[in-house]
């Protein structure tokens, strides 16, 4: 006698009566997760307690030696340092410009369609064509950006190897190139606050500013919430437009801890050692996204 779960052709157990319909659905995701992600970390923090390097020699594990060295690197923290300074420096704008944005489209500005391209289209540049750009804009001789300054009375700048002002270079790159996604995200939520909202105060005659102050930012709270998390962890990872730009430089002014984790592994062959950066790094940001979170739930409260 067969059993009640068997196939009718083999007498075998299905696989359907084996494993949940929804895990049959997933499962190509979670093996493709696994290989690629799961993996790795783990693969990585092995890698972390040895001194993997690309040189010849059969890597040996070191325990956490590779941690305590990073733990006292000055160059890794001021690495970070870098980070953190361009995370603080990005953020604001991102978030504020974007808002900007999606309230003037949001209006009714006339060719909508029009300013949302313009406003949307950067960042589906690939970021080496956007540092291309930016580079020939910041030519101390012939970009754009100095003549302008050359045309109100101010002297050139030199954007790209002065420290005083690459950083400030990089971020406004990345305003520019990104802030088209947090515009959007601005726009659908400004599309969701219901119309009666107006109409009652329109009604009780609060002008424009009064319900932008009352209705309308009261009514984006969760969501720039939301986009404040993303533009941090986004920041946190800055790695490919400085490294366009200015390679780290002028003097290593602007390298961010993800540049500084490519020039121990790759060109230090160092890997072991990277990869222990690599995770004092996550774990850091694991801190920080944990401590935005918790603020998140104290404020929806």
């Amino acid at each position: 006698m067969s059993s009640p779960h068997a196939s009718p052709r083999t007498g075998a157990p299905s696989a359907r009566r084996l494993l949940p319909p929804g895990l049959l659905f997933a499962l190509p995701f979670l093996v493709l997760f696994a290989l690629f992600m799961v993996w790795p970390l783990v693969q990585g923090l092995w890698m972390s307690l040895t001194d993997t390097s690309l040189s010849a020699h059969a890597p040996s594990f070191v325990g956490l030696d590779n941690f305590t060295e990073a733990l006292g690197d000055a160059e890794m923290w001021r690495s970070l340092g870098h980070t953190l300074w361009f995370t603080v420096l990005s953020t604001v704008p991102l978030v504020a410009v974007a808002l900007g944005m999606a309230l003037l489209v949001h209006t009714g500005l006339p060719g909508q369609w029009v300013w949302r391209l313009a406003f949307f289209a950067p960042y589906l540049l690939p970021v080496g064509v956007v540092s291309l750009l930016w580079i020939w804009l910041y030519q101390p001789d012939l970009g754009l950006l100095n003549h302008l300054l050359e045309a109100v009375g101010f002297g050139p700048v030199s954007w790209l190897s002065d420290e005083s002002v690459t950083m400030w270079a990089i971020v406004l790159t990345t305003l520019w190139w990104t802030v088209g996604f947090n515009f959007l995200l601005y726009l659908a939520a400004l599309q969701t606050i219901p119309d009666h909202l107006y109409e009652a105060a329109a009604i009780d005659g609060a002008g424009a500013w009064r319900r932008l102050w009352s209705i309308t930012l009261p009514q984006l709270g969760r969501i720039t919430g939301v986009i404040t998390v993303l533009q941090i962890l986004a920041s946190l990872k800055v790695f490919d437009q400085v490294y366009l730009l200015t390679k780290g430089g002028p003097n290593n002014s602007t390298r961010p801890v993800i540049e500084y984790m490519y020039d121990v592994g790759f060109t230090g062959y160092r890997l072991g050692y990277a990869s222990a950066v690599a995770y004092v790094f996550f774990a850091l940001v694991l801190i920080a996204s944990a401590a935005q979170y918790a603020a998140l739930r104290r404020r929806e409260k």
